[in-house]
């Protein structure tokens, strides 16, 4: 499941900045949040079985799921933005990141931290420092490279968060099915009121731009899915430790398709990012 989910958002991450640059951050997420609460609404009329069981959740247990789905979607937001302003070469394995936001939380709520995982807290904070600087003066230092890089760490604070607040308190009583359907209805529910105050916001896109919104919609769903049903069946370290290769995928995909030209520095400021969170996972 874990590696699932490392491909299926590889490729989301990958089709995420073509989306937001031909039809704008807000109405990609839009689009893809309204297929994917198609599609878990179906599967819930389906099964009935998934709502009776999450009837027997608590109100507390609901509205943890609320928040995390509000932090999901603002996640998907920053990521879009960040994706739509920098390199995906850059921006997706910042991303990763988030598994130092979810020990931080870990931590803070009474798990023990040893001298390994801080080590590699340290070296993904290095990493972030590093990648976001242009060492070639052809490759000037802007203001999108800037906000592409805080944008993406935003993503991945927000990510991080939700993780962690649904492995810990939604996960085991609500069960994947409900928890995503639900992130899928509040992500709707705030980007139809986000969406109609653009011109032509509701408007269905050109063919070409709704099979890449389709196709990052339905990998989206399939990577939160396989991590879902990892977390639950197996263990949530693992399924995390392999979730993080996605930014590796991603990367690799925009230097192949777009050939993305990185910096030494840069290279250096990525490869410590995922090794760093890779052996912090790895060590939960």
């Amino acid at each position: 499941m874990g590696l699932l989910a490392a491909v299926m958002w590889g490729g989301t991450d990958f089709l995420v900045g073509l989306n937001a640059r031909a039809v704008g951050v807000k109405r990609a997420v839009y689009f893809g949040q309204a297929l994917g609460f198609t599609i878990m609404s179906l599967l819930l009329i389906a099964f009935p079985v998934f709502i009776l069981r999450s009837m027997s959740a608590s109100l507390e247990t609901w509205l943890i799921g609320l928040v995390a789905a509000v932090l999901t979607v603002s996640g998907a937001l920053a990521l879009s933005k960040a994706f739509a302003l920098g390199k995906a070469s850059i921006v997706a394995p910042l991303v990763t990141s988030y598994g130092v936001v979810t020990t931080l939380l870990s931590w803070a709520s009474g798990e023990h931290i040893n001298l390994i995982q801080l080590a590699c807290i340290g070296l993904c904070v290095l990493g972030v420092v590093l990648s976001s600087i242009h060492s070639d003066p052809k490759l000037p230092h802007n203001t999108q490279a800037g906000s592409s890089i805080a944008f993406a760490l935003l993503a991945a604070l927000l990510y991080g968060t939700s993780f962690w607040l649904q492995g810990r308190f939604v996960l085991p009583a609500l069960g994947p099915v409900t928890m995503l359907w639900l992130a899928y209805l509040v992500g709707l529910m705030v980007l139809v009121v986000i969406v109609l105050r653009i011109d032509d916001g509701l408007k269905i896109p050109p063919l070409k731009n709704c099979l890449t919104l389709t196709g990052a919609s339905l990998m989206n769903l399939g990577g939160f899915s396989a991590f879902a049903w990892g977390a639950v069946a197996g263990s949530v370290s693992v399924v995390t430790v392999i979730s993080t290769l996605s930014g590796g995928i991603a990367a690799i995909m925009g230097y192949v398709f777009f050939k993305e030209r990185l910096t030494t520095v840069q290279v250096l400021g990525v490869l410590l990012v995922l090794f760093g969170a890779f052996v912090l996972h790895l060590k939960t």
